[in-house]
C-alpha cells in the first residue's frame, strides 16, 4: 500500500504541509506534533455546512472523517493557554529582534568630581564592558572640569545596564543617562513612556508591569480611572520604549497596540494622563469619549 499524506496547516490561510499517515489510514498525533510543536488535535471546514469540525482523536491516534481524509486542509489545534503563550513568545521575540539592531549612543555622566580624569572614567566604565569613547567636558579657558562627561560602549546591553543604576566614581554618586537633547535645546525629549491601547478591563497594573519587565526595567504603570481601554507604562531606558512603539503585543490573549506617549513641554495635561506627558495625536479622539 502506497503511503498516504494529508495536508495540514497551522492556519487556514497558510500553506499546508504534508503529514504521513499510517498503514491503516490513521494519523499519529505525534506525527503532527513533530512538525507543529504543542499540537493537540486537528479540525477541518465541512464543505457542506462551512462549519469547522474536529477530527476524532483516540489514544493519540487521529481517525479520518468518514474513513477518508480527502483533499481537505486540516488545521492544527493547540491548547488554549499554550497557544496564547506561544503568541506572547512570538511577539516578545519580534521586539527583541528589533532591539537587537539598536546602536549604542553617547551617554552623559552627571555629577563628576572635579578631579576625575578621562582615564579614571575609562577605568571605571571598562568594568561594565568595552568602552569606545570617554570625554570629560572642561572649561575652554581654565581647563577645569565642568562636572560632567560622556561615555560610549560597544554593546547595547552594556549601555542598558549602565543606565539602570547609579555610579560611585571617585567617592561621589553620579548618574549616567541618554542626553535628552543634543545640538538643539528645543529638540523633543525621547520618551521613556509608552501608550498601551486596546487594553481590557481585567488587566491590572501588576499584570502589565510583570509582562513589560521582560523588555526592561519598568518604573511606573498607570491605568486611568474610570477605565478608558488604555494604559501608560514607563521604562528606565527610553530606547526600550522606542523599540516597542508600533508593535502589536499579546497580553492575556488580547492584542494591544503600543505607541509613543510624547513628552509634554508647556501644555497642561488632563486628569486622565500621568504628569509630564500628553497623548500621541493619533489617540486624541479618545479624550472625547
Amino acid at each position: 500500500m502506497s503511503e498516504l499524506y494529508i495536508r495540514v496547516a497551522e492556519d487556514e490561510n497558510e500553506e499546508p504541509m504534508e503529514i504521513p499517515s499510517e498503514d491503516d489510514g490513521t494519523v499519529l498525533l505525534s506525527s503532527v506534533a513533530a512538525q507543529f510543536p504543542g499540537a493537540c488535535g486537528l479540525r477541518y471546514r465541512n464543505p457542506e455546512s462551512q462549519c469547522m469540525r474536529g477530527v476524532r482523536l483516540v489514544e493519540g491516534v487521529l481517525h479520518a472523517p468518514e474513513n477518508d481524509w480527502g483533499n481537505l486542509v486540516y488545521v492544527v489545534n493547540y491548547p488554549k493557554d499554550n497557544k496564547r503563550k506561544m503568541d506572547e513568545i512570538d511577539a516578545a521575540s519580534a521586539v527583541k529582534i528589533k532591539r537587537g539592531f539598536q546602536k549604542t549612543s553617547d551617554l552623559i555622566v552627571l555629577g563628576l568630581p572635579w578631579k576625575t580624569s578621562e582615564q579614571d572614567l575609562k577605568d571605571y566604565f571598562t568594568t561594565f564592558g568595552e568602552v569606545i569613547m570617554v570625554q570629560v567636558k572642561r572649561d575652554a579657558k581654565t581647563g577645569n572640569s565642568k562636572g560632567f562627561g560622556f561615555v560610549r560602549f560597544t554593546e547595547y546591553e552594556t549601555q542598558t545596564k549602565v543606565i539602570a543604576q547609579r555610579h560611585m566614581i571617585d567617592g561621589r554618586w553620579c548618574d549616567c543617562k541618554l542626553p535628552n537633547s543634543k545640538a538643539c535645546p528645543d529638540e523633543p525629549m525621547r520618551s521613556r513612556k509608552i501608550f498601551v491601547g486596546r487594553c481590557t478591563e481585567d488587566m491590572t497594573t501588576d499584570e502589565l508591569r510583570q509582562y513589560f519587565m521582560q523588555y526592561g526595567e519598568v518604573t511606573d504603570v498607570f491605568i486611568p480611572k474610570p477605565f478608558r481601554a488604555f494604559a501608560f507604562v514607563t521604562f528606565a531606558d527610553d530606547q526600550v520604549a522606542q523599540a516597542l512603539c508600533g508593535e502589536d503585543l499579546i497580553i492575556k490573549g488580547v492584542s494591544v497596540h503600543i505607541s509613543n506617549a510624547e513628552p509634554k513641554h508647556n501644555n497642561r495635561t488632563s486628569d486622565m494622563e500621568s504628569p509630564g506627558f500628553r497623548l500621541n495625536p493619533g489617540w486624541s479622539q479618545l479624550r472625547g469619549r
